[in-house]
């Protein structure tokens, strides 16, 4: 009855900060960005409500990230056997409230729908605290930018991200998941590079060959295609850019034009019978420039995807789908 008296007179950030375990960011991320391309998520969100829609978007990559991806099962069942127990708490005793570490296993997770706060039993409670460092095994990238969480796969050999968001749109539509309340977009990223044209084009065109050899992907000839550039940032980034690189072509590729030509280029080179389509791309090719802290003020890098044509929307501009309707998704 005590602790019950106690958990009820918590304040839902202190439930919040007692009970829920996000991530720290990854502070290793900025340098790992720029030694090889990464896949992963990024969310557009409330603003200023980054931390809830961080636990929010890994409580619905968990169901999907953990229990989909067939490699990701296979390495955390030898690591279990392999006694990795200091990155995880194990529960000890169901009834006694109390894990391996000593911590308290009375878990209060916040009801979606009304607000409000439930218990959960140990099991669950253990798995969600620190799904983020077993079965969920992603960085968080700091970002120079409100609204926004990247979320990052540490190793190269990652989940098919465009699979993982097509399934949360099935389950989305199917009503097996509820609507998330603040994240509002969600783009896989297949690979990450540096902003410069020999990169992009390196990237895009063997993200257009995967793509086009994917034997679940119908594609009629010619192969009509669109391409997206986010450029979140860019007023602030042209500013710090240092004056002695203004004529290299991390500037000019910040340019709209300049982008989509290089990278309607790299298509093309790959698909010689394609022609751009902004109506209904059978295939789009979105660019987004990744707001990342701690990173040269020289130095930029993006996220590219081949998204198909489900996942995407043309109006009022080309973007990936929203997770919710309305206006919330209108700020996403």
């Amino acid at each position: 009855m005590t602790e019950e008296k106690e958990e009820e007179e918590l304040k839902p950030w202190e439930q919040h900060s007692r009970v829920i375990s996000i991530p720290r960011f990854d502070y290793n991320s900025p340098s790992s960005l720029l030694q090889r391309s990464h896949s992963g998520f990024l969310l557009t969100c409330t603003i200023k409500r980054e931390k809830s829609a961080t636990k929010e978007a890994i409580s619905i990559l968990h169901k999907y990230v953990g229990h989909n991806n067939i490699e990701n099962s296979q390495r955390l069942e030898s690591s279990n056997t392999a006694g990795d127990s200091k990155r995880r708490k194990v529960c000890t005793d169901d009834t006694g409230g109390k894990c391996a570490d000593g911590a308290e296993i009375n878990s209060i997770e916040e009801d979606s729908a009304g607000g409000g706060l439930q218990k959960n039993e140990c099991h669950s409670s253990v798995k969600t605290a620190t799904n983020a460092e077993t079965d969920f095994d992603m960085s968080l990238v700091k970002l120079t930018r409100n609204g926004l969480l990247l979320l990052t796969f540490p190793r190269e050999h990652s989940p098919n991200t465009i699979n993982i968001v097509s399934n949360i749109f099935q389950s989305l539509g199917s009503g097996s998941l509820k609507s998330p309340v603040w994240c509002h977009r969600i783009f896989p990223i297949q690979a990450t590079c540096v902003l410069k044209e020999k990169e992009l084009q390196a990237t895009v065109s063997k993200l257009v060959l995967q793509f086009v050899n994917d034997e679940q992907n119908k594609l009629s000839r010619p192969v009509k295609f669109a391409v997206g550039y986010n450029r979140r940032g860019f007023e602030e980034k042209q500013n710090k850019i240092p004056k002695d690189t203004k004529d290299s072509d991390v500037l000019a590729l910040l340019d709209r034009n300049k982008c989509f030509t290089v990278v309607a280029a790299a298509v093309k080179e790959v698909v010689s019978d394609s022609a751009v389509d902004l109506k209904s791309p059978e295939l789009s090719v979105l660019v987004e420039l990744l707001p990342i802290s701690g990173l040269p003020s020289e130095l930029l890098v993006v996220g590219v995807s081949i998204l198909p044509q489900k996942l995407v929307t043309t109006k009022p501009r080309l973007s990936i789908r929203a997770l919710v309707s309305g206006t919330n998704a209108k700020n996403g």
